[in-house]
């Protein structure tokens, strides 16, 4: 885990002008919108219940 604090990997441009917000309602303002934020993280996180799933297929 040290390693991690010690070697970040370097920021997407996208990643670095990504603001969330949460107003007084309860409601969560982002300065991206989310389908391109999903798109975003689709392409770029790999997802661990996702990959369970397809070991159990197997």
């Amino acid at each position: 885990m040290d390693e991690k604090k010690k070697n970040p990997k370097p920021l997407n441009d996208k990643v670095k002008s990504l603001d969330i917000n949460i107003n007084e309602f309860g409601e969560i303002t982002s300065s991206m919108l989310v389908d391109d934020l999903n798109k975003y993280l689709n392409k770029t996180v790999n997802d661990k219940k996702l990959k369970d799933q397809t070991l159990e297929e197997e």
